[in-house]
């Protein structure tokens, strides 16, 4: 008789995790070996020690099927796209961009041209942010285009803006809108299931020009730090909105070690916006809080520097920090007062 192998646990399926919780699990036990690693997994960013100056280092890849779907992403759009979530991340460091590198995996058939289109959007990325392309690596791909940009910048070490630094009765506040993005691809979504249903059919979207543009082509907010910057305002905590409002208020909460509260009518969003959830049956709050991609800009200020920003244009209070750990709460439109819960999206759910 053979003995019985010894019973194996279970494997895990790591979207169980979530994207966040994988990223916490795989990273837990990482040990920084230099000092100049001033900050390493943890914030939009890892921040290293460059004598005078810190360097901000930031990296993302777009996966085809996951990230971006070729029948509605142009290109060009595709590429500046790639290079605008890259500066997004360091802007939120309170940070210069000054170089990317390109990395970049093809298939067969993609061709000279429709690369030569990924590039003039690139190309116009870094013109537009003042940016250098710096180099990169290209290598074949056997399913699809896999884009992954690194961003390096540049910023005084005590004007570095962390996750981490939020106190109570510290102001939160947003710029721009919240959730065109996120109606953008419902549009996207839908018209693909109309072209597949009749591959002659024209598609109407003009109406539908600025959701598409914000899902499409989003701009990374230097101009929000500029204004902070000439209104000597540096703020307590900032974080990219890349997963939506609730996902990144909860970050800073767990980073910074304390809660927040909201208000669902201070929340900014667009009539165009609202508008297009209303035409799905979704809430345009669910959208804000939950849809992602928008790549504004969430900060905490000191109470003190309210009077400076207050009237600055692009830029919203929306709540405070508590002293509740991890507590992040909405007071509704109706009165209601309720938990807050991160559903953006999940990049290892789709």
């Amino acid at each position: 008789m053979t003995k019985d192998k010894k019973k194996q646990p279970p494997l895990t399926d790591i979207a169980s995790l979530g994207e966040f919780g994988l990223i916490d699990h795989l990273t837990k036990g990482v040990a920084l070996y230099h000092p100049e690693t001033i900050m390493g997994v943890g914030d939009d960013a890892a921040v290293l020690d460059n004598g005078p100056l810190a360097t901000i280092v930031t990296k993302d890849l777009l996966v085809e099927g996951v990230h971006f779907d070729m029948v509605y992403t142009p290109l060009k759009h595709l590429g500046y796209k790639a290079v605008a979530v890259n500066l997004s991340d360091i802007y939120a460091m309170n940070a210069t961009p000054k170089q990317i590198f390109v990395g970049l995996a093809i298939s067969r058939r993609y061709t000279l041209e429709a690369l030569e289109a990924l590039y003039a959007g690139i190309l116009l990325a870094c013109e537009k942010y003042r940016v250098d392309l710096a180099g990169g690596d290209t290598t074949t791909s056997q399913a699809g285009l896999m884009l992954s940009i690194t961003a390096v910048g540049q910023a005084e070490k005590e004007e570095v803006v962390y996750r981490g630094g939020a106190k109570p009765n510290d102001i939160l506040m947003v710029s721009g809108d919240l959730g065109a993005a996120y109606c953008g691809q419902l549009i996207l979504q839908r018209e693909k299931e109309a072209f597949k249903a009749n591959p002659d059919m024209q598609p109407d979207i003009d109406r539908y020009a600025y959701v598409l543009e914000r899902q499409l082509k989003p701009e990374p907010r230097r101009d929000i730090i500029e204004l902070l910057r000439e209104s000597g305002t540096r703020p307590t905590a900032m974080i990219d909105i890349s997963d939506g409002l609730a996902s990144e208020i909860k970050h800073l909460c767990k980073r910074s070690g304390i809660g927040a509260t909201i208000y669902e009518e201070k929340i900014p969003v667009d009539p165009r916006m609202a508008q297009t959830a209303h035409e799905f049956n979704i809430d345009p709050t669910t959208c804000a809080l939950s849809g992602g991609e928008d790549y504004e800009l969430l900060f905490t200020i000191r109470p003190r520097d309210y009077e400076k920003v207050k009237d600055l244009q692009g830029i919203h209070a929306i709540g405070h920090m508590g002293e509740a750990q991890g507590e992040a709460m909405m007071y509704t439109s109706s009165g209601q007062l309720i938990k807050l819960v991160a559903q953006g999206w999940d990049a290892l759910k789709g």
